[in-house]
């Protein structure tokens, strides 16, 4: 979805900035293609780079969770179980939507496996987005996608089938006309 964003940005007249987890993606050539591999590189390289921009498109999926602690050696098996904890990982879009300055905007996606609109219109909320796509797990590695764009109130601006460049596409019309020139 992210390759198939920023080729309808840069459809549209404007430069795309990516910034990208090592994913097995082509993104368009003219797109500025910046590599990090944690949630942490994502959000300190968007952090520096947002406020040069007139707004953010978070359709990432970095994870949610990382481990708590990482062995820096091979653990052996021992015959026991052996317990993993999980720690929060920073929030990319929360980040900047808390950040974003009045002239600013941010798109966040929520890919959701149940109670998908509820939940998209509560990141919505919280993460300060100006709107929210939602959409569900069988986009992972799809050529298609069925998304819900949903405006501030959590209503819902238009269902979007298809291609994921025809989404795209129509996401970054809707973002044009509300956002960008409303």
């Amino acid at each position: 979805m992210g390759a198939a964003l920023a080729q309808a940005v840069i459809d549209y007249g404007h430069h795309a900035i990516v910034v990208s987890g090592p994913v097995t993606v082509n993104y368009p050539a003219a797109a500025e293609v910046i590599e990090i591999i944690t949630t942490e590189d994502m959000l300190r390289v968007a952090g520096e780079l947002f406020p040069d921009c007139d707004g953010a498109i978070g359709a990432a999926a970095p994870c949610d969770y990382k481990p708590l602690h990482v062995s820096d050696q091979k653990l052996s098996k021992t015959g026991r179980p052996l317990q993993l904890e999980l720690v929060e990982t920073p929030d990319v879009i929360a980040m900047l939507g808390q950040r974003k300055r009045p002239d600013q905007w941010v798109v966040g996606f929520a890919l959701e496996t149940n109670d998908r609109r509820f939940r998209a219109t509560v990141k919505l909320q919280t993460k300060l987005c100006d709107l929210m796509v939602s959409n569900g797990p069988e986009a992972i590695d799809s050529t298609d996608n069925h998304v819900e764009l949903l405006d501030r109130d959590g209503s819902v601006l238009e269902t979007i089938s298809g291609d994921k460049p025809h989404v795209a596409d129509r996401l970054i019309r809707q973002i044009h006309q509300r956002l960008i020139h409303p």
